[in-house]
C-alpha cells in the first residue's frame, strides 16, 4: 500500500522552521499584549458571501483562489482566504460595536487555491491586527508603530522598508480613479491582458502591475496627490508626523495601492529585499467602507496581517534561533532509579528547569546522549544515591562532579 504524501502547497514544519514559526507567534503575542489588542479566535470557515462581498466578486481571490464548499445542508461555506472579513462579520454578529473603538489581533492558518512559491503555500499562516471604529489618524500610526516594534524584536529588520502611500478619502479616490481610467484607456492596446481587463473594474490594480508592458505606462500615470483634499492630506500628514515622533522610518511609495474600493488614506507594506521577487512581508491599510460592503453601518477600521512563514524565513536567515538546550540531563542507573527519576524530573520541571531523560540505553549510551543534547548538567543517579536520597551532579563543560541532596539540586543548577 503506498505511502499518503501531502498535498501540494502544504508543508509539515519542523525542527529549526518549526522553532522560528513559535517564535514569530511568541514575540506577536507578547508585543499585541503591550499595545492592548485583545486576543480573537475566528472560525476557519464562513458563509462565502462573507468573502465574496468584501473582497469583491472580481477579484482573483474570490474567482480562482477560494476554497468553497457546499455543506450537507446546501449552503456554501469558503475556507477563509484571509482575517479581515471574519472578523469584521464579528464585529457586526456578535455587537461588538459596543467596545469600540476595538483594538483586536489573531493568528492562525488561512487557505487559498494559488501557485505554490517560495514562503506562499495553499495552506499558510497569519498575524492579524486590526483596530475598529477609530477614523482618526492616530490609529494608523499606532498600528505602524506595533508592527515596526514586532519586527524590530524579531531581529529581522535590515533590509526591511516601510513604503507608506494614500488612497485619499472617497471623493479624492473616485477623482484619481476617474483620472486613471482616462490616461490609461489611451494606451489600452499596449497594455498586457489583465490590465486591459482591470482597465474598466479596477484600474488601480494597473500600477501595482509587475508585467514589463504596464510598467512603461505606470511612470506617468496620474498621482494621487493632485486629487487629494484638504482633509485627506491633512490626515496622511498626520500618520507621518506620528511615525516621525515614535522614531519609525518610511518611504513614501506613490503606486502603492490597494485596488478594492473599500480602501481609504493610509496603504502601507514593509518590503524586504530577501526573498525575491514576493518581497512582502506585512501589509495593511486603512478600510473605511468594508463595514458597509457586509451589510453594517459606516464603520472606520484600519489593519494589517504578515505571512508568519515569511517573518519565519527571516528569522531562520538572521540566525536569531539557536537550538535550545536543556538545563541538565538525567541518567538513572537500573530499574528503581528509572522510576525514582520520572518524579525527580517531574520535581525539577515544576520548578522551571528543562529536563532532558532517556528512556533507553546502558550508562556509556545515555551519557553520551546527554553531552549531545547540550546540557550544561548530567544528574547520574544509581541504587547507592537513590538510597541517600541524592544525585550525583556532573559539569559537562568542566567535568566536575559532587553527590547533592535532591532538594539542593534545583538552586545548584540555576546558580
Amino acid at each position: 500500500m503506498e505511502t499518503p504524501q501531502a498535498i501540494r502547497g502544504t508543508q509539515d514544519i519542523f525542527g529549526a522552521e518549526a522553532e522560528a514559526f513559535a517564535h514569530v507567534v511568541e514575540t506577536f503575542e507578547r508585543v499585541r499584549k503591550l499595545y492592548r489588542f485583545r486576543r480573537v479566535e475566528m472560525p476557519v470557515f464562513e458563509k462565502t458571501e462573507v468573502f465574496s462581498r468584501s473582497i469583491g466578486e472580481t477579484t482573483d481571490v474570490v474567482s480562482k483562489e477560494m476554497y468553497s464548499f457546499e455543506d450537507r445542508g446546501g449552503e456554501s461555506l469558503t475556507l477563509r482566504p484571509e482575517f479581515t472579513a471574519g472578523i469584521a462579520r464579528a464585529y457586526l454578529t456578535n455587537g461588538w460595536q459596543q467596545h469600540a473603538p476595538l483594538k483586536v489581533a489573531t493568528h492562525g492558518p488561512l487557505f487559498r487555491y494559488e501557485r505554490p512559491q517560495k514562503g506562499r503555500y495553499r495552506q499558510f499562516h497569519q498575524i492579524d491586527a486590526e483596530i475598529i471604529g477609530a477614523a482618526e489618524p492616530a490609529a494608523d500610526a499606532e498600528l505602524l508603530i506595533m508592527a515596526d516594534q514586532l519586527l524590530k524584536e524579531l531581529g529581522i529588520t535590515d533590509g526591511v522598508t516601510l513604503q507608506l502611500n494614500t488612497l485619499g478619502d472617497a471623493a479624492s479616490r473616485d477623482a484619481w480613479r476617474a483620472a486613471l481610467v482616462e490616461y490609461f484607456r489611451a494606451h489600452k492596446g499596449s497594455l498586457s491582458e489583465d490590465s486591459q481587463d482591470r482597465l474598466e473594474r479596477n484600474p488601480l490594480r494597473i500600477l501595482d502591475s509587475k508585467d514589463p508592458r504596464d510598467k512603461a505606462f505606470v511612470a506617468d500615470a496620474p498621482r494621487i496627490d493632485d486629487f487629494l483634499s484638504g482633509e485627506a492630506q491633512d490626515f496622511f500628514g498626520k500618520v507621518t508626523t506620528g511615525l516621525d515622533a515614535a522614531g519609525v522610518a518610511w518611504t513614501r511609495a506613490p503606486s502603492l495601492v490597494r485596488g478594492l474600493d473599500y480602501y481609504r488614506h493610509t496603504a502601507f507594506e514593509f518590503v524586504t529585499d530577501r526573498l525575491g521577487a514576493q518581497g512582502t512581508v506585512l501589509g495593511g491599510g486603512r478600510y473605511d467602507g468594508l463595514m458597509e460592503s457586509l451589510g453594517g453601518p459606516h464603520t472606520p477600521a484600519v489593519g494589517w496581517a504578515a505571512g508568519i512563514e515569511r517573518l519565519a524565513m527571516l528569522v531562520v536567515d538572521a540566525g536569531e534561533i539557536a537550538p535550545e538546550s536543556p538545563d541538565l540531563a538525567i541518567v538513572p542507573l537500573g530499574a528503581a532509579a528509572e522510576t525514582a527519576c520520572l518524579g525527580l524530573a517531574a520535581t525539577l520541571r515544576r520548578s522551571g528547569l528543562s529536563v532532558e531523560i532517556g528512556f533507553r540505553g546502558n550508562m556509556k549510551k545515555r551519557m553520551s546522549r546527554a553531552n549531545d543534547s547540550g546540557a550544561r548538567f548530567a544528574l547520574i543517579v544509581g541504587d547507592d544515591e537513590l538510597a541517600a536520597g541524592e544525585a550525583m551532579v556532573k559539569d559537562l563543560a568542566t567535568g566536575d562532579q559532587e553527590r547533592l541532596p535532591l532538594h539542593a539540586i534545583p538552586a545548584r543548577i540555576g546558580a
